[in-house]
C-alpha cells in the first residue's frame, strides 16, 4: 500500500509510521519540516508542505492508495487568545481545504482519506453517552471541528471515501498528555481536577494506530468515527486508577478556579468539562480493542 501522511512527526503520526511494515507500506510524508521527517523516517519519501499553503500536484502523490491527514496546531501548547485560536482554526480548516484541493487535482487520487478531528466536536455534554450521530457544539472547539470535517468531506466529490477520525485523549508514554500528568502523582501530590465528575474519553496509542489501519482496510466505513476506548471514565476515576498503577495516593484535588485563572477558556474546554464518547462505529464494524479498560492501558504504558 502507498500511504500519504501529514503530521507524521506528531504523536499519532510518528507512532503510525513506526508501526507500518516497510515491506508492505510505501510511505509518502507531507511535512513542514521535511528534513526532520527524513531523519525520523529514512525509508519514507518526504515532501515539504506548510498546511496553510496550497500545494501543487507532485508525481509522488499520484497513485496513493490512502491519505491519513493528521496535521494541525496543538490545542494544548499555550493559553488561548484570539491569535492562538485563529492559528488553531486555520491549521485545521485551511490546511484540510488545501489538502483536499490537492487531492482533487490528482489524475489518480487515493481511494480513502482518513482525516483528523476530535471529540471536542461534541462539546460539554455531562453524563450523556455520545455516538457519532450527535450534532456539533456551538463553542470554539465544536465549531472548529465542524468546519474541519466539512472541508474533509469535500473529498467525496473526487470519489474519495472519507473517514472523520474523532480522537479522544491519546495515552502514550512517548508524548501527549500522559507524561505531563505523571510528575505530580510521582511526587505524591496528584489528584482529580475540580469536581472530578467530568468525563474523560481516552484511547491507548496502540488502539489509535490499530483503528486507523482498521478503517483504512474496511471499505464500508465512512463518515465520522469515534476513536476512543469503550470504557470512558470520570476524571476522579482516571486519577484514582493512575495513582493506583503508580502506587501513589490521589489525595490533592486541583481547584477549578485555579485552572480557570491560569488557562481561562482553555481550562474549561480541555480540563473542566468533558464528553462520554463511545466508539460505536469501530465496535459495530468488528474492531477489537487491545486496551478496552483504563487500568490495563496504564499498566501497559507505565509498568
Amino acid at each position: 500500500m502507498r500511504l500519504g501522511i501529514t503530521g507524521a512527526t506528531g504523536l499519532i503520526g510518528s507512532a503510525l509510521c513506526n508501526a507500518l511494515d516497510p515491506n508492505h507500506y510505501q510511505i509518502v510524508v507531507l511535512s513542514r519540516t521535511p528534513e526532520k521527517a527524513r531523519l525520523q523516517f529514512p525509508s519514507a519519501q518526504c515532501i515539504g508542505w506548510d498546511a496553510t499553503t496550497p500545494l501543487t500536484p507532485e508525481p509522488a502523490l499520484e497513485g496513493l492508495d490512502a491519505m491519513v491527514h493528521l496535521a494541525g496546531e496543538s490545542i494544548a501548547s499555550g493559553r488561548w487568545n484570539s491569535r492562538r485560536k485563529e492559528t488553531i482554526r486555520e491549521s485545521r480548516v485551511a490546511g484540510t481545504r488545501n489538502l483536499v484541493n490537492l487531492l482533487g487535482q490528482l489524475k489518480d487520487p487515493p481511494e480513502v482519506l482518513v482525516s483528523g478531528s476530535a471529540i471536542g466536536f461534541y462539546g460539554p455534554r455531562g453524563d450523556e453517552p455520545l455516538g457519532e450521530d450527535e450534532p456539533p457544539a456551538e463553542d470554539f472547539l465544536g465549531q472548529v471541528c465542524r468546519h474541519w470535517e466539512n472541508e474533509a468531506r469535500r473529498a467525496t466529490e473526487s470519489g474519495i471515501r472519507v473517514v472523520l477520525m474523532r480522537t479522544g485523549l491519546v495515552l502514550s508514554n512517548r508524548g501527549g498528555a500522559l507524561p505531563q500528568m505523571l510528575p505530580p502523582f510521582k511526587m505524591f501530590v496528584g489528584g482529580p481536577l475540580a469536581s472530578g465528575r467530568q468525563w474523560m474519553s481516552w484511547i491507548h496509542i496502540r488502539d489509535q494506530i490499530g483503528a486507523i489501519q482498521h478503517v483504512l482496510s474496511n471499505r464500508e466505513i465512512k463518515g465520522p468515527v469515534n476513536f476512543t476506548a469503550p470504557g470512558p471514565v470520570t476524571n476522579q476515576e482516571f486519577s484514582k486508577t493512575l495513582a493506583g498503577v503508580l502506587k501513589r495516593p490521589a489525595m490533592f484535588r486541583v481547584p477549578g478556579f485555579v485552572l480557570r485563572l491560569l488557562l481561562a477558556e482553555m481550562a474549561e474546554a480541555l480540563l473542566l468539562s468533558g464528553q462520554r464518547v463511545l466508539p460505536r462505529t469501530l465496535q459495530q464494524s468488528g474492531y477489537g480493542f487491545h486496551f478496552p479498560e483504563l487500568r490495563v492501558a496504564f499498566e501497559g504504558l507505565l509498568t
